[in-house]
């Protein structure tokens, strides 16, 4: 069976017990793509659902909301997640998924589908990931403000104090995020999403927190 990023779990021993918290995670395991692109049909494994309502029962703390980009192998996600999470007592019943276009393309980065669409597919993910990081898309939001936009969705979706919201996204969108909020201008298979593979934050002292893969990091708050 497919596993967690060893470094995911421990890192809820970083966040703050008394700030409210939010996961960006990207959805569990699909099924394989059969062109090299994962178009937006391909549904969750069985592995894959088994995987999220596993980890959602592993979140430790009260999980005030699931969030989900539109498609519907992260709905699932959430939905398996929130299984989980009431199994292990962390939410006292299944709530609604809220679906939101902030977590799916086009909607966060990309503003004009026609225009980077074929360029996309041409390049490939990874490929075009680091052209935009360097020089961004026409049609595009460039890194930078693409954080900005993702910054302000999470704000204003703060769950209560100690608590969790979740939000299920996709691999493109949240490897960008990372490597702009790292620093970096370049992705490789290494900075690559995992399944079900997720960034922590929270938000203090006019600052955006994160965790990813055990290490921390803060930016003064930018919102969109």
């Amino acid at each position: 069976m497919a596993r967690l990023h060893p470094r995911l779990h421990d890192a809820i021993s970083l966040l703050p017990a008394h700030r409210p918290a939010h996961l960006l995670t990207r959805h569990s395991v699909r099924e394989l793509a059969k062109n090299g692109f994962a178009d937006y049909r391909l549904p969750l494994t069985a592995e894959g659902v088994a995987m999220a309502r596993e980890w959602g029962a592993r979140l430790e703390r009260p999980v005030q909301a699931f969030y989900s980009s539109p498609v519907g192998r992260c709905v699932d996600t959430a939905t398996a997640m929130a299984e989980g999470a009431l199994e292990a007592g962390l939410i006292e019943a299944l709530p609604e998924v809220v679906t939101d276009p902030t977590l799916v393309e086009p909607g966060c980065y990309v503003e004009d589908i026609n225009r980077v669409g074929p360029t996309f597919l041409k390049m490939g993910a990874l490929s075009f990931l680091n052209q935009h990081l360097k020089t961004p898309f026409d049609g595009m939001l460039s890194p930078a403000a693409g954080r900005a936009k993702l910054a302000g969705y999470l704000y204003q979706r703060e769950p209560e104090p100690g608590s969790l919201a979740v939000h299920v996204t996709h691999d493109t969108i949240l490897a960008v995020l990372v490597a702009e909020l790292e620093g970096r201008d370049a992705i490789d298979e290494e900075h690559w999403p995992w399944m079900m593979e997720g960034l922590w934050v929270w938000f203090e002292d006019a600052r955006m927190h994160w965790v990813w893969r055990g290490h921390h990091g803060h930016r003064d708050l930018a919102l969109a």
